[in-house]
């Protein structure tokens, strides 16, 4: 059987590529080549501690679940795709028949098979075997990176909907991470009047306003002093001081979405929340998210690829996944298996 090579985690800060079978495709699965995968605050997670929340590392494991490539192999019953055919692959394969699955709900669906969550390997490998009805053609107007980047655009789009965001919004987006500046771009794409950006690390908000985007370096400057009181917070830093400053700020019946994922617990101001009848959610992947995606992405209203910072090869994934530590300019790095 011909074999590839994959970037395997084999414990707390150990990579090593290793040999492995190439899949073979069943009947409603195609084979991807992966092209580009771009390195999560989720894969770092792993590397550095093992874990995330209950999801332990106790075997190696596959990291990398934003990928995009080429269709090697179909499988007998897929005609949705063809050979040589340029994808994006959405890395949850629900149950689709559990309560939430049928709901609609299926990012929400207790038995998801998810790139790069123990115990099932993710893309950080040569080639993947994927459902056909989770893989998706990509125009030729985006780029191999921005294919394996419409994964965190779909975060975005997925906050985006859970705020109900509509034309006409003042939106706050805290955190200039990936996801903050992509969910950014996203919110402006929806309608938004107004869109701001915080964060502290400087090349990010510099990021930030090259893409037309108002911001705020809280290191310097305040909320409270910034006098912002937006419509919508999408909160993607994870950082429970953020948190609670920037929900200290919203307007009357505004609505939260807590995206970024940080500490356990997070204080809210209760009394400023129930005088204004704040509505406060949080957002869990994504679900039907692919093609408004594409669209958005396509159309270049979201530019993924100014987010890409470096490449690296299956053997470089150490330093891919330790590089927004040692860089401070780093935004998203990318890893190119075929390299």
């Amino acid at each position: 059987m011909a074999t590839m090579k994959v970037s395997v985690l084999r414990g707390m800060g150990q990579v090593a590529v290793e040999e492995r079978d190439i899949p073979e495709p069943a009947a409603d699965e195609v084979l991807v080549e992966v092209g580009s995968v771009g390195v999560c605050g989720s894969d770092v997670h792993y590397f550095e501690h093992g874990r995330i929340g209950p999801y332990v590392v106790d075997s190696p494991l596959i990291l990398g679940h934003e990928a995009g490539g080429v269709v090697a192999a179909v499988g007998d019953e897929v005609s949705s795709l063809r050979v040589g055919q340029r994808v994006s692959i959405e890395p949850g394969v629900p149950c689709r028949s559990c309560s939430q699955c049928l709901a609609g709900r299926y990012n929400l669906c207790p038995d998801v098979k998810f790139f790069a969550t123990p115990p099932y390997d993710g893309a950080f490998s040569q080639y993947v075997a994927m459902p056909a009805a989770f893989v998706y053609p990509v125009p030729d107007s985006i780029s191999d990176d921005a294919a394996g980047l419409l994964e965190p655009l779909s975060v975005g789009v997925w906050a985006c909907r859970r705020a109900q965001l509509a034309p006409g919004k003042t939106v706050l987006v805290t955190g200039a991470g990936p996801i903050g500046l992509i969910a950014a771009q996203t919110a402006r794409a929806y309608g938004a009047d107004a869109v701001t950006v915080t964060d502290v690390n400087p090349h990010r908000l510099r990021l930030a306003e090259k893409l037309g985007l108002a911001t705020i370096d809280v290191s310097r400057t305040s909320l409270a002093d910034a006098e912002v009181e937006p419509d919508v917070l999408l909160e993607c830093s994870g950082n429970a001081r953020a948190t609670w400053d920037a929900v200290s700020t919203m307007a009357r019946a505004g609505r939260a979405v807590l995206v970024g994922m940080g500490g356990d617990t997070v204080q809210l101001p209760l009394s400023y929340v129930q005088d204004r009848e704040l509505m406060i959610t949080g957002a869990f992947r994504y679900a039907n998210t692919w093609p408004i995606a594409i669209q958005l992405a396509a159309s270049g209203r979201v530019d993924l690829d100014s987010m890409v910072t470096g490449h690296y090869g299956l053997d470089e994934v150490e330093a891919a996944l330790t590089a927004s530590r040692s860089d401070p300019t780093t935004v998203k790095a990318i890893v190119r298996p075929g390299n």
